[in-house]
């Protein structure tokens, strides 16, 4: 399975239909002193798919009846892009994922709070959970169970953080309060 695409969109095409969406990306030639060139390619694809998720994110509030039908067929329109080639849209779920977790954890915060800190491990947990399970359908046990450890990893980050929540609100005891007592 291969999830290179054999005529990846140049640094233009995706200016193009950055532009065609009234979207332009933000220069920062001092982080990019190449410019905006082909080695910018994957900040803009990520502009690009910025916008994206924004227009979906206002076509599909799922605020009243019926309107998860508007989320069901932009699923369509997704599969509909990928094909029918077999363990691809795990592959694409698990980079959506990874992404998620990286915007949940606030990449600049020192410390992360319990609520994101337990986001973070959920979101993890999923990333692990289907690399275990693309690894026993390849029959790969120790990447199985690497990915397994990292899932029974976050999860218990998940359980800490909804716990660590608890106590900042009072609703748990926290550490000082069991040696107290």
């Amino acid at each position: 399975m291969s999830t290179r695409n054999e005529r990846p969109a140049s640094a233009e095409q995706i200016r193009a239909a950055l532009a065609a969406l009234a979207v332009e990306p933000a220069a920062e030639p001092e982080k990019r002193p190449e410019g905006s060139g082909d080695g910018h390619r994957l900040r803009l694809l990520g502009s690009l798919l910025a916008k994206t998720e924004l227009e979906i994110t206002a076509a599909t509030r799922l605020t009243e009846e019926g309107e998860v039908e508007d989320v069901l067929e932009t699923l369509l329109g997704w599969r509909e892009q990928l094909g029918a080639e077999p363990g691809i849209e795990i592959n694409v779920v698990t980079n959506r994922l990874q992404r998620t977790a990286l915007q949940v954890s606030e990449p600049e915060a020192e410390e992360l709070p319990p609520g994101r800190e337990a986001a973070f491990a959920a979101v993890m947990t999923a990333v692990y959970a289907l690399g275990a399970q693309l690894h026993a359908e390849r029959g790969d046990t120790e990447g199985t169970r690497h990915a397994l450890s990292g899932a029974e990893e976050a999860l218990i980050d998940i359980l800490q953080g909804m716990h660590d929540l608890r106590v900042a609100i009072g609703d748990a005891p926290g550490p000082q309060d069991e040696t107290d007592g």
